[in-house]
Order: structure tokens, then C-alpha cells, then sequence
């Protein structure tokens, strides 16, 4: 999936790839997407219970080796 934005939070824990995503999409105009690769098993369920929090959409989540890969749509 082609995203607008790509961010690589490969190596960071919990919470800092939830809060950089958080920057990230305050940034971008709504229905934008962005791209977050990381390594903490922990934001598989953390990017899923912060989309229910903000409103942004959740639209995938794979696991590419070690890589964590979610796409989330800006509201």
C-alpha cells in the first residue's frame, strides 16, 4: 500500500512509535495516510487501540520479519 508519509520507528519501545505517529499525523491534512514501521511487538495492539482513541482509521496491519507494519488514515 502506497502511503503519503512513511515514519520508521524501527528500535523504539513503547510509547515513543505511538507518540511520533501521534506528531506525525498532526501534521497531515485529513485522509492522508501514513506508514509506520517498528520493531516492539507491543504496537501491534497499541496502534489499534490508539486509532479507537483518536478517530484516525486503522487500514492495515502486517508483519514484514522483524517489522511491524501499520497504515493508518488521518480523520
Amino acid at each position: 500500500m502506497n502511503a503519503d508519509r512513511e515514519l520508521d520507528t524501527r528500535g523504539l519501545n513503547c510509547p515513543l512509535p505511538i507518540l511520533k505517529a501521534k506528531k506525525a499525523l498532526s501534521e497531515m491534512t485529513s485522509g492522508q495516510t501514513i506508514k509506520v514501521i517498528a520493531t516492539d511487538a507491543g504496537s501491534v495492539r497499541d496502534f489499534v487501540a490508539f486509532a479507537k482513541q483518536t478517530g484516525n482509521e486503522l487500514l492495515e496491519q502486517t508483519t514484514e520479519g522483524k517489522d511491524y507494519i501499520h497504515v493508518l488514515k488521518r480523520r
